[in-house]
């Protein structure tokens, strides 16, 4: 098999440094996906769909460019689900402050889409894949005070990530346990991209850092 090349279509840090933990070699490239567009596109209001169109709208935007040619680019974006509702970066402290008050104490689901698209030349071991999936996990938050709330929404750490929390990070203080891969709540799965690149007939273990 020819060298592998895989690119995270994501600006996210802590999917970067996931990889990396895992021994997986990769670079990136960071799409420029309208997300409030797509989803007004669209008009997906379903936590776990909106996930996956958003994963496949960045992986497709980085795949379309020419620097991902000859390569297999992996997009994913996470979405809290909470009440029913759908929560993706508030961005500003008075909505992360009031989400977070109201998930103190109780469970919400994140999603987190995957979507992989083959650009390898299929004369050179390339599938042409273009396929993707879900893995949710459930999320219990413990009891917190106010005190703790405004001092974690201080820090600007909630602003920028789905549902306004961290598990990797200062937020992992404040979950007591998580049913489901703990990996998605970060926000890629290792093993939802092992499968992926499986069906694109490519081995997790030749990303392994050599």
């Amino acid at each position: 098999m020819t060298d592998l090349n895989l690119i995270l279509a994501s600006a996210s840090p802590a999917r970067t440094k996931l990889l990396t933990n895992a021994g997986i070699a990769h670079s990136v490239l960071v799409s420029d996906v309208d997300e409030d567009a797509v989803t007004a596109r669209y008009g997906l209001t379903d936590p776990h769909d909106t996930a996956l169109l958003l994963a496949r709208a960045k992986a497709e935007a980085v795949a379309s460019l020419p620097e991902a040619d000859g390569s297999l680019v992996i997009g994913c974006d996470s979405v809290f689900e909470f009440d029913g509702e759908a929560h993706g970066k508030p961005w500003e402290p008075e909505v992360a402050r009031e989400r977070i008050r109201r998930m103190s104490g109780h469970v919400g689901v994140l999603h987190t889409g995957h979507w992989l698209v083959d650009c390898r030349d299929t004369d050179d071991d390339g599938s042409g894949a273009t396929l993707g999936g879900v893995s949710s996990a459930s999320v219990h938050f413990a009891k917190l005070t106010d005190e703790e709330i405004d001092a974690y929404v201080a820090t600007g750490e909630p602003l920028q990530v789905a549902g306004s929390f961290t598990i990797d990070s200062l937020g992992g203080a404040f979950i007591e346990k998580v049913d489901g891969d703990p990996h998605a709540v970060v926000g890629l799965s290792v093993s939802m991209l092992r499968e992926l690149l499986a069906s694109a007939g490519v081995k997790i273990t030749d990303l392994w850092e050599k």
